[in-house]
């Protein structure tokens, strides 16, 4: 039968892990709605939320979460974003030490809490997202978040001051032009200055 076949093809393209929207599955299915309610039923689906669909993967310890990227890929409809943790900013070395179970995504077209498969997000919109993670990002989203740090914001400023060798430069100021909040641009600047301002007054002393 016609609809056994484009049922089998449907499943065919399946891949345990991915995330798929309803209107990417319905270029598979001529009878999109009852082939979606039969792989649900036959747990080759689980729904996440309205339009978007899991392909469960199976481990020894029971099903595994989805893929993050390719969740929020499917839900954005966009790839201009980036998953992280604020406790990625304690790698940074800047002194922040505080832990947190949030996960942010940095996109272009989404602002609030969602909530997929158990695994809560906070989107946060700017104009422009990157594709890729990076120190130099992380930097400028310390100080977009800076009001909202628990440890001592001088001292992370600071550390940043003391640090700025060891990240690129070019990023770092194009990720502050491009993700930044002026504030943040700000505080930036300011450190430049600072640094370069140490750096030229040591040069000066005599040897």
């Amino acid at each position: 039968m016609p609809q056994t076949t484009t049922l089998k093809k449907l499943k065919a393209y399946l891949v345990p892990g991915q995330v798929y929207r309803r209107a990417e599955l319905a270029s598979q299915s001529s009878n999109i709605d009852r082939h979606l309610a039969q792989l649900v039923e036959e747990g080759l689906l689980k729904k996440l939320s309205h339009g978007l669909y899991l392909a469960p993967k199976s481990t020894v310890f029971g099903d595994a979460p989805p893929e993050i990227n390719s969740l929020i890929c499917s839900f954005l409809k966009d790839d201009h974003f980036v998953v992280y943790g604020p406790s990625q900013f304690n790698a940074l070395g800047l002194g922040t030490t505080q832990l947190y179970n949030d996960l942010v995504v940095f996109n272009r077209k989404r602002l609030g809490e969602f909530t997929f498969g158990g695994l809560t997000f906070y989107f946060h919109r700017w104009r422009e997202a990157p594709k890729q993670l990076t120190p130099e990002f992380l930097v400028v989203e310390i100080l977009n978040r800076f009001n909202e740090l628990a440890e001592d914001r001088n001292q992370v400023l600071t550390r940043l001051r003391d640090k700025l060798p060891e990240f690129n430069r070019r990023r770092l100021l194009l990720a502050a032009s491009r993700y930044g909040t002026l504030s943040a641009q700000k505080k930036l600047d300011h450190i430049l200055r600072s640094a370069q301002s140490r750096t030229s007054h040591k040069e000066s002393l005599p040897k």
